[in-house]
């Protein structure tokens, strides 16, 4: 009778510790991620972000798994970038023009070049990295970076002419707040997770932004107008990065599969963006806001008065000993091929 206990007994424990041990072994074979983006669940980018994760899954089997926490909640828009550095995320995705002056280099990339949509700008923004190689970058891991369509002017009030624009609070972040300021406006600088709250409450009467935050952000519900300013129509570029040490642990096939994601996304999240514009279009328009163009003379104004935010920024650079001239004349280049190649 013992002895068949013991016959029964023994292939099951030694099933019981392979199982175990393969387990265990396969527990230790799953890298865990945290990914922290600062736009809502519901934003295209968000979207796009839980794609790229998606796929990077897919295409490791399962070694690596990538949780996402979107809306700040991880880490807020201005600490995203420290929060990578640090180690309170692995990978985080939000604006450089949030962390102004540690990435000085890269500002060139939201100077108010005339960017006329959002792929071209992240197409300008992803081979402006590859080029110059900026030194800020080089304490994380680059995964992709993108850009939205041109920056306009959205407000309570119409603005046909500087003269109308002259003493209005304007909600700006980063180098835009510069473009506010030169057209006659007084910059107010957030993010635009407090934008809706300010607009609605009187803090701002307009804000400087993309058409897709009028329904990514819901901010077509407290503007009136937009005056359609892409002839100076800047960007703010963004980054997905992750923590140095996290991807130097990394077994080198899993790296493979994030660097070829990740330039996949490029495209992906360029065409998010135009998409998220065209939606922004039409959802302000249900509304009954209405869009403003700029006549010629005017335009010729306003890229005028903003000239000297370029200007600046170059002298700025150049007295920090970084190649601010090359970094503009640069953007200037990348814009004019890229929007050649999208015609």
């Amino acid at each position: 009778m013992k002895k068949s206990v013991i016959s029964v007994a023994l292939p099951i424990f030694i099933l019981s510790a392979f199982l175990w041990t393969w387990g265990a072994s396969n527990a230790q074979a799953q890298t865990t991620l945290t990914y922290s983006i600062f736009f809502p669940a519901t934003h295209a980018q968000a979207k796009a972000g839980e794609a790229w994760a998606r796929e990077i899954e897919k295409r490791t089997a399962g070694k690596v798994r990538i949780n996402i926490f979107a809306g700040g909640s991880l880490t807020p828009a201005d600490q995203c970038f420290d929060g990578v550095e640090k180690g309170i995320s692995d990978i985080g995705m939000s604006c450089f023009a949030y962390t102004r002056g540690r990435l000085p280099l890269l500002e060139a990339l939201d100077l108010p070049m005339g960017y006329p949509s959002g792929m071209v700008a992240t197409l300008v923004a992803n081979d402006f990295y590859k080029k110059m190689k900026p030194r800020e970058l080089s304490q994380v891991k680059v995964l992709y970076l993108h850009a939205h369509g041109p920056g306009l002017l959205h407000t309570q009030k119409p603005v046909n002419s500087m003269a109308d624009l002259k003493g209005m609070k304007i909600r700006s972040t980063g180098l835009s707040a510069k473009i506010v300021e030169y057209l006659g406006g007084v910059s107010v600088a957030m993010p635009q997770g407090g934008t809706y709250e300010a607009l609605q409450k009187g803090v701002v009467q307009g804000t400087l932004a993309p058409m897709e935050t009028l329904k990514g952000w819901k901010q077509a519900q407290v503007i009136k107008y937009t005056t359609d300013c892409t002839s100076i129509g800047y960007t703010t570029a963004m980054f997905v990065v992750m923590n140095k040490k996290k991807w130097e642990s990394l077994p080198k096939d899993v790296q493979k599969v994030l660097d070829e994601v990740s330039e996949e996304w490029i495209a992906v999240a360029g065409k998010a963006w135009d998409a998220a514009d065209v939606e922004g279009y039409s959802y302000s328009a249900e509304l009954g806001n209405k869009v403003i163009k700029l006549s010629e003379a005017e335009q010729a104004k306003w890229e005028a008065a903003v000239k000297p935010v370029a200007d600046g920024y170059i002298k700025n650079m150049e007295m920090k000993g970084l190649p601010g001239k090359q970094a503009v004349a640069e953007v200037k280049a990348l814009i004019k091929k890229h929007s050649k190649a999208k015609k």
